[in-house]
């Protein structure tokens, strides 16, 4: 493959406008990037301009790059148009293959011979997507975490067919646009944060289904306890702290026995749904923790203290350098 240099990539289109699109339309308007935008849905392209509207100040507070404009957004007829000259294609069209084939379908014809398809899919797997491809070696998964205009995260894998050269651009591309990306070596349904995300969820609800705690019990221990820790260090980071001065090593010898321990106590993940029962403690727990407030309102204010948690990060890190 003929790749450009990831930094001189100016036009990336992105395929789908809902909340991860929209997000990351956001991202790269304030990245100084001309965006262009494709969405078929019923006002599609009014959702998609409204929701920049709001991002926007949080941007504004992070640092906007120079040339950086709203008015850099370009709406396109259809997902074809909106590949028409990108240099650079993320797309997040429902997580569903046969509809993601539909988009690939309508792109393939369009997209330069350079140009690198990133997918946001959260489960999907890049092999699936990419079989029966023409062009299947620039296929790369580019999953964000919500909201992408202000969490840094993106996972990078590839698939069977994947270009190794293709993952190390789309690794490249993304630091260079401000992002924190890793590199996956395997596929795996959920890749690899959800599956994190979902074996912790797993043991919230078998605390909420035998009556173990609240939901928003649960929900305050993670977010007052070990939540502000992962905010600054990941999980092995943490353990080896928790070991002292003998870090992971003293924690492997003298307090990873009674994790054993814990972990016999816990019961093997279930092969079937969550009872219904269950799902509806867990909704009537959310609807009493929000209070009244709006998703909309709840996001807001996510936001807001998402942007203090990663300026006050941005400045801690750059002082202790």
């Amino acid at each position: 493959m003929n790749l450009p240099e990831p930094s001189s990539v100016k036009s990336v289109a992105i395929i789908s406008t809902g909340v991860i699109g929209a997000s990351w339309a956001a991202y790269f308007l304030a990245r100084g990037m001309e965006v262009r935008a494709g969405d078929p849905g019923p006002d599609a392209e009014a959702k998609a301009r409204d929701y920049i509207e709001r991002a926007w100040p949080a941007l504004e507070k992070l640092g906007l790059s120079q040339g950086a404009s709203r008015k850099a957004l370009v709406w396109c007829d259809d997902v074809a148009e909106a590949v028409d000259g990108a240099g650079f294609v993320q797309e997040n069209a429902p997580e569903r293959k046969d509809i993601k084939d539909a988009v690939y379908d309508q792109i393939e014809d369009t997209l330069g011979s350079d140009v690198i398809v990133a997918t946001s899919s959260s489960g999907l797997l890049v092999s699936d997507l990419q079989k029966g491809r023409k062009s299947g070696e620039r296929y790369v998964l580019g999953h964000p975490f919500n909201p992408p205009h202000l969490i840094p995260l993106v996972e990078v894998l590839g698939g069977k067919e994947t270009d190794p050269a293709a993952i190390d651009w789309a690794l490249a591309f993304y630091k260079a646009q401000g992002k924190m990306p890793i590199r996956l070596n395997h596929e795996a349904p959920g890749h690899l944060v959800n599956r994190l995300q979902a074996s912790l969820w797993r043991e919230a609800i078998d605390a909420v289904a035998t009556g173990f705690a609240s939901v928003e019990d649960i929900d305050t221990a993670i977010a007052y306890g070990p939540g502000l820790r992962w905010a600054l260090n990941g999980p092995h980071m943490c353990l080896h702290l928790s070991g002292g001065e003998g870090g992971m090593q003293h924690f492997m010898e003298h307090l990873e026995p009674a994790m054993e321990v814990w972990w016999a106590s816990m019961q093997p993940p279930s092969a079937g749904p969550v009872p219904d029962d269950v799902k509806q403690k867990i909704i009537a727990g959310c609807e009493k923790e929000a209070a009244g407030r709006s998703v909309e309102e709840i996001e807001a204010q996510r936001d807001a203290l998402l942007v203090m948690l990663l300026e006050t990060l941005a400045k801690g890190r750059k002082d202790t350098a």
